[in-house]
C-alpha cells in the first residue's frame, strides 16, 4: 500500500472544496508546470538504485489531470518525498495536499521557518491556516510543534492534559519564556505572532533551567 500526495496550484482550493477542484481537473490536458515537476521527480527517482527508489509507481505525470499531479510513495519514503515536493512545488506556486490527513499545505502567506510537527515530521514553512488546523489536532504520542528561526531562536508548544504549554527562546537560556493556555486558538495565535513579529501581548514567565 502506498501513501498519496497531490500537488495543485496555490490558492486554487480550500480544504472544504479541494475534492471538487480535483474532480474538475479530471480529463483536462496536463499543465506544463505539472509536466515539468513530474519530469524532475522521474529523473531523480531513476538515478537511484532500485532498492532506494521513492515513487510508488515507475513514473508520475502524463495523466489528463490538468493542473494536478498525483504522487504516490512507499510509507517509509513519506518524509523524503514530501520534502522533495516542497522543494519543487513551492517555487512554482504549488501547494501540497495530503488526502489521508486532509491537510492542504499551501505556501500562500507563508513564513519560511524550520517546522517540526511531532506527529508528521518536518515542514519548510508555517501559515496561519496550518496552525489553526494543526494545534487542535496535536495528539499522543508526540503532541508538540516547534518552529525555528535560527540557533536558539524558536517557539514551541506541547499539548498537555489541561491545555497547551507555549515556550519561546530568544537566543539563550536566559531568554526562555513560557505561557500556558487552555485555548488551542490562543496557542496558535501566539506562535503566529512570533513567526510574523507581531506585538506580543501575552504574559510570559521566564523559565529557570
Amino acid at each position: 500500500m502506498n501513501y498519496d500526495l497531490l500537488l495543485l496550484p496555490s490558492g486554487a482550493a480550500t480544504i472544504a472544496d479541494v475534492d471538487d477542484y480535483l474532480g474538475m481537473q479530471q480529463g483536462v490536458g496536463e499543465a506544463a508546470v505539472v509536466a515539468e515537476i513530474a519530469a524532475e521527480l522521474n529523473k531523480r527517482n531513476a538515478e537511484l538504485p532500485e532498492s532506494d527508489t521513492f515513487l510508488g509507481a515507475e513514473s508520475v505525470g502524463g495523466a489528463r489531470t490538468g493542473t494536478v499531479l498525483h504522487v504516490s510513495c512507499p510509507y517509509d519514503a513519506i518524509g523524503f518525498v514530501r520534502n522533495l515536493l516542497f522543494e519543487l512545488a513551492t517555487p512554482r506556486g504549488y501547494a501540497v495536499y495530503d488526502p489521508q490527513l486532509a491537510w492542504l499545505i499551501d505556501p500562500a502567506g507563508r513564513v519560511d521557518l524550520a517546522v517540526t510537527h511531532g506527529g508528521a515530521g518536518e515542514f519548510p514553512y508555517l501559515t496561519e491556516s496550518l496552525l489553526a488546523q494543526w494545534i487542535p489536532e496535536l495528539a499522543e504520542p508526540a503532541p508538540f510543534l516547534i518552529a525555528e528561526r535560527g540557533p536558539e531562536q524558536y517557539i514551541q508548544t506541547y499539548r498537555a492534559d489541561d491545555g497547551y504549554i507555549v515556550e519561546y527562546r530568544d537566543g539563550s537560556a536566559a531568554r526562555h519564556f513560557r505561557h500556558d493556555t487552555a485555548d488551542p486558538a490562543r496557542a496558535a495565535e501566539l506562535i503566529w505572532g512570533w513567526a510574523t513579529g507581531a506585538p506580543n501581548t501575552a504574559t510570559w514567565t521566564r523559565v529557570e533551567f
